[in-house]
């Protein structure tokens, strides 16, 4: 079991239960689980939905969406049933934060799916994970056997004549299903790609039924809201970006790890204070500030609050809490290809800019960095990102242009200079040393 970290600045909300054995039901009952859900239950789908509305809590996978009113937009009345479905599918690179609540706390999971499923009227969940997370999945399928065990599933849950069901599903390893359609098409069998919108989820979603689909940390959050009250909840964060959140520092700090920080918060702090700053005394390069997709940020800009709107004023996105810092000994060629040839290698294929995008885009920056370059290689690579940008079904291809946009406008000298000196890379042939152990 991975070591947990702390810092005094954190305020521990959603990971209050990690390191004290709450994969257990009983530990986790002891420690005020499934309260949440009953109280849910005796007061209704109305509460439930204002007191998200008023906790500010926004979507954690990465979009920002707040999660009351996503909720609210279920149509009360259906022909068809309604489902509730959590996007565990955690694999965008340099976040790591989904797994430790499995792992240390799978029953805030349960919960607050069977919350969200008496907010909108719905008596099925899934919790879908990433395909790698094999060795979680134990431990979310003994928890759920578990509430059903103690009657907290199934049929007339605590005894209050309502009903819910949780069903567990893996992915196959494929990162283009954690956009929330091509996720219903993996659940429902079928090829894991995007779905053309309108219609969106939350009318016609999982097998034509309305869906509400939300994160895992998102839908984790819900028990410990209802518990503390929504305002309470929204007070601990920054003006419109309620709460708390999970953010996996990583890259080269001297305390690597997953912190609970109130949105807002300060990315520097968060860099030189809780993650101890810079490894072995070296000098700041970059921040990719919330995973992979997300728009490279200098050490001069890192004077923002965590949250949604700051990080966007800010020219790039909080997305889903992963902070990759690298220091000065990073080559930005190299860090720029290996990120291309994630999304090159992980488009499903199904539109042509993204499919033909990310393709061309690996296979320059792949001369470049084996020395074979020339000055317009940096020009065609923004060309081609720009070219992307808002042109396909989904955001993968907005992931793979959006970094590799900002780090040709911000590193450019650096690709021109490695052109110049003809810097030849070791050269990278395999997608597998590309990509690595991610």
């Amino acid at each position: 079991m991975p070591t947990l970290v702390s810092h005094p600045d954190e305020v521990k909300v959603v990971s209050r239960r990690f390191g004290q054995g709450a994969a257990d039901i009983d530990k986790y009952v002891e420690l005020d689980g499934y309260k949440a859900v009953q109280e849910a239950i005796a007061k209704g789908p109305e509460w439930i939905i204002n007191e998200m509305k008023a906790s500010g809590l926004r979507g954690r996978g990465g979009a920002g969406f707040p999660t009351g009113m996503k909720w609210s937009f279920v149509p009360k009345q259906s022909e068809k049933p309604k489902y509730v479905l959590v996007n565990g599918d955690e694999s965008e690179p340099g976040t790591c934060k989904d797994h430790v609540l499995f792992l240390h706390d799978p029953h805030s999971v349960i919960e607050g799916t069977m919350i969200a499923g008496l907010a909108i009227g719905s008596k099925l969940g899934f919790i879908y994970l990433r395909g790698e997370y094999r060795y979680l999945l134990k431990i979310v399928e003994k928890a759920v056997a578990d509430a059903y065990a103690k009657g907290f599933l199934g049929k007339n849950i605590f005894g209050t004549g309502v009903d819910f069901d949780v069903i567990t599903q893996t992915g196959a390893g494929a990162y283009e299903v954690g956009e929330e359609s091509a996720l219903m098409e993996s659940l429902e069998g079928k090829r894991g790609v995007p779905r053309i919108k309108p219609p969106f989820p939350a009318v016609v979603g999982l097998y034509g039924g309305p869906t509400v689909i939300n994160n895992a940390e998102t839908i984790a959050n819900a028990p410990h809201i209802l518990l503390m009250g929504g305002e309470a909840y929204a007070k601990l964060g920054s003006e419109r970006n309620g709460g708390t959140r999970l953010f996996g520092i990583s890259g080269h700090v001297e305390r690597p790890g997953v912190y609970e920080l109130p949105m807002g918060y300060s990315l520097r702090k968060a860099i030189y204070d809780v993650a101890g700053g810079i490894k072995d005394g070296k000098k700041l390069k970059a921040i990719v500030p919330g995973g992979s997709s997300c728009p490279v940020m200098l050490p001069e800009e890192i004077d923002v609050g965590l949250d949604f709107d700051q990080m966007g004023k800010a020219g790039t996105m909080l997305g889903s809490g992963g902070i990759v810092v690298l220091d000065e000994t990073v080559s930005i060629v190299e860090f720029a290809l290996r990120t291309i040839a994630f999304y090159q290698h992980e488009s499903c294929g199904w539109c042509i800019p993204c499919r033909e995008g990310t393709d061309w885009i690996k296979k320059t920056l792949t001369r470049v960095y084996n020395g074979g370059g020339n000055k317009k290689d940096v020009d065609n690579v923004q060309y081609l990102a720009e070219n992307m940008l808002g042109r396909t079904f989904c955001p993968l291809g907005d992931a793979a242009a959006m970094p590799t946009i900002a780090f040709v406008k911000k590193f450019r000298k650096e690709f021109e200079d490695y052109i110049a000196g003809n810097k030849a890379g070791t050269p990278i042939i395999t997608v597998e040393q590309l990509v690595g152990a991610h």
